[in-house]
């Protein structure tokens, strides 16, 4: 268990302290433990040198459609939008979490009852705003279940 008793909750959480944290231990659960949203759907994070994949595992409180059965839409939607918030404060070594301006999405197919995967490209990043596209699949990472785009503000 990590140790709240570092963060005291009357100044709140200190983001870069956490950031800092997450990437000496090359744990970024500490990082993910600390969104109660990543908890609630099951999200962990790998990170292979420069890329980070972030896995959303199977599991029956994230089903949106029980006949298939399929993710909820808001639940990959959110798992793909912490995905892209996760690595932007990872590469810039946040002081902040950056705020979302616009989240655009393209469901491509049902996303099934499995492990569901994605990764995020930051396309571009400024002083003031960053670009990120995110893909998310399940077993084939050339087939894709959603693709999206985000854009950033930065403090």
């Amino acid at each position: 268990m990590s140790e709240p008793s570092k963060i005291d909750p009357a100044k709140g959480l200190d983001v870069q302290d956490v950031v800092k944290r997450a990437i000496e231990l090359n744990d970024y659960s500490y990082l993910l433990e600390k969104v109660p949203y990543s908890q609630f759907i099951g999200m962990s994070v790998a990170r292979f040198g420069d890329e980070m994949v972030f896995r959303l595992p199977a599991k029956d409180d994230n089903i949106g459609n029980p006949i298939l059965p399929a993710i909820h839409g808001g639940v990959i939607a959110g798992f793909m939008e912490m995905s892209a918030i996760v690595q932007l404060m990872v590469f810039m070594q946040a002081k902040k979490v950056p705020k979302i301006v616009d989240f655009s999405i393209d469901y491509l197919r049902a996303g099934l009852h499995q492990d569901t995967f994605a990764e995020c490209k930051i396309t571009r990043q400024g002083r003031r705003v960053a670009n990120v596209s995110i893909n998310c699949w399940q077993t084939n990472r050339k087939q894709l279940i959603a693709t999206a785009r985000a854009h950033f503000l930065l403090d």
